[in-house]
């Protein structure tokens, strides 16, 4: 494993033509005076940057990372990048304490899992989120995670050899979310693959992705996890597997933030490396077969992540829920939902995060559907907490409308 050489020239800054679409795009723009915008903070900032480190403005901390920039940037410039990039390079104060719990996912989810059932009370009690609002600036207003008693990687160990007997095998990258807060979406993956002949493995011991360690001060660490994680992929990936993933943060980072923001190279395995949803429209498409339940009628609005239009793959997702019978298909305007991970649940980022998440959260209250589905983790708690509608991974849906 060899880490590629930083360079920030690398994001391609000198292609700006100051067109400032991507500042019309940004969702953080419209709502915080204090965030100076993409192209300032981006490109415009970076050229000041490289002259003296003293032009290096604090205030690139309210970048959400959503990319939307960079989605609308027609020169192909790597806005997000150069904004997180500086942070990495020039903001050099430690993070605090707040941001390294919101940011250490594998050791608190392995501390709170003992004790689901407890750690869940607690933390919905309106005395814990006061103290925490008081002591340590996380938003009294926001709703937590619950976590899960039992992991994931415990069930799928105990199974181990009913999916050895598949005839194609891929191994799955299953994140913090589904290991520590919610199995079943691991478990409705598992189902959907086998109903396709398409038996599951675990990874060798995968760790965070490490997205939240890098927008909270804390890259180092993510570069540590990056180069475990690209060294547990590499041996799935000499075994001949495809690495399959259900987070789109967690996709867009291991792809695309490992080289761009932390130098490392993941090149043995990028390409292998994919979302649930595209591995199953692709084998769909080449013919392979799912039963669908005569019976399952549900009306669906699709919200696309912020990080899988960077991909460029929610069609997928979209194209797999118009395949299911019975299916009433609402594809929504989809705007970023404005919690972009940890951000939203740090008292001075809550207001800016509601308002930025504001339209979407109308624009599902008017298509009025059963479920919201969505390929992300956070902005399924974002919608959930906002709107009080339920919300479904893409591959849930699946599994539960499948024979």
């Amino acid at each position: 494993m060899k880490l590629q050489e930083y360079t920030v020239s690398k994001h391609n800054f000198e292609e700006c033509m100051k067109c400032t679409v991507c500042t019309a795009y940004c969702p953080v723009l419209q709502v915080n005076p204090l965030y100076p915008g993409p192209k300032q903070a981006g490109p415009d900032g970076e050229r000041l940057r490289l002259k003296d480190p003293y032009f290096f403005n604090y205030a690139l901390k309210y970048c959400l990372n959503c990319k939307r920039c960079e989605v609308a940037c027609p020169s192909g410039v790597k806005v997000a990048d150069l904004i997180q990039g500086a942070r990495i390079k020039y903001d050099h104060r430690p993070p605090k304490l707040r941001d390294q719990i919101l940011a250490s996912t594998d050791f608190m989810g392995s501390l709170a899992r003992p004790f689901a059932p407890i750690v869940n009370g607690v933390t919905g009690l309106g005395i814990t989120k006061t103290v925490l609002d008081a002591t340590l600036k996380i938003d009294h207003r926001r709703t937590f995670p619950k976590y899960s008693g039992r992991s994931f990687e415990g069930w799928l160990k105990r199974r181990a050899k009913e999916q050895a007997a598949f005839p194609e095998q891929v191994a799955y990258f299953h994140g913090c979310y589904v290991n520590y807060n919610y199995p079943q979406l691991g478990k409705d993956l598992v189902k959907v693959l086998n109903a396709l002949g398409i038996g599951v493995q675990l990874l060798e011991k995968e760790k965070c992705c490490g997205i939240a360690m890098i927008t909270n001060g804390m890259s180092a660490q993510a570069t540590k996890h990056a180069v475990h994680n690209v060294g547990v992929l590499a041996k799935a990936v000499e075994k001949g597997l495809k690495v399959v993933t259900t987070s789109s943060t967690c996709t867009l980072t291991m792809r695309e933030e490992y080289p761009n923001l932390l130098g490392v190279d993941n090149s043995s395995v990028r390409d292998s490396l994919l979302m649930a949803t595209r591995l199953i429209y692709e084998k769909l498409e080449k013919g392979a077969q799912l039963k669908f339940r005569a019976d399952f009628h549900k009306k669906i609005a699709y919200h696309t992540p912020c990080h899988l239009e960077k991909l460029g793959w929610g069609v997928f997702s979209e194209r797999l829920l118009q395949m299911i019978p019975g299916v009433e298909f609402t594809l929504l305007d989809s705007g970023c939902c404005g919690i972009s991970g940890t951000y939203g649940f740090k008292k001075e980022n809550y207001e800016a995060s509601q308002s930025i998440g504001a339209p979407l959260f109308d624009q599902i209250r008017t298509v009025n559907p059963d479920i919201v589905a969505c390929d992300c983790e956070t902005c399924k708690w974002q919608i959930e907490m906002s709107t009080g509608y339920t919300v479904m991974n893409p591959i849930s849906i699946l599994a539960e409308a499948i024979e």
